[in-house]
């Protein structure tokens, strides 16, 4: 029975914490009017809120969260260029089948 309760509280601690991942952006990108230096960052996923931090910067933003039917071999990002800057307006996390599509 206390195995089971420390397995639990376990499980309860993970899915309160959230989902992390890493990305990296090759060139200026912008969340919203966020802007967001080319580097590695950390992103941790809560529901539909993520938050984006490194470099010195975190940037929250209110998230779509799609799921696909295979996974993702590789963390990849599409921008939209629309005004000569680089939005960001999804990401792909890999090694799983979940597609985040943010709304600029």
């Amino acid at each position: 029975m206390r195995r089971l309760l420390i397995a639990f509280t376990i499980a309860a601690i993970s899915v309160a914490s959230g989902e992390t991942f890493r990305v990296k952006f090759h060139r200026q990108s912008f969340i919203g009017q966020s802007e967001l230096k080319p580097g590695d960052y950390k992103l941790e996923l809560n529901g539909n809120k993520v938050v984006i931090s490194g470099n010195k910067q975190t940037v929250e933003a209110q998230v779509k969260v799609e799921t696909a039917t295979d996974k993702f071999p590789s963390t990849s990002v599409k921008f939209d260029n629309g005004d000569g800057k680089y939005k960001i307006s999804e990401i792909r996390l890999g090694g799983t089948t979940t597609k985040l599509v943010f709304e600029n």
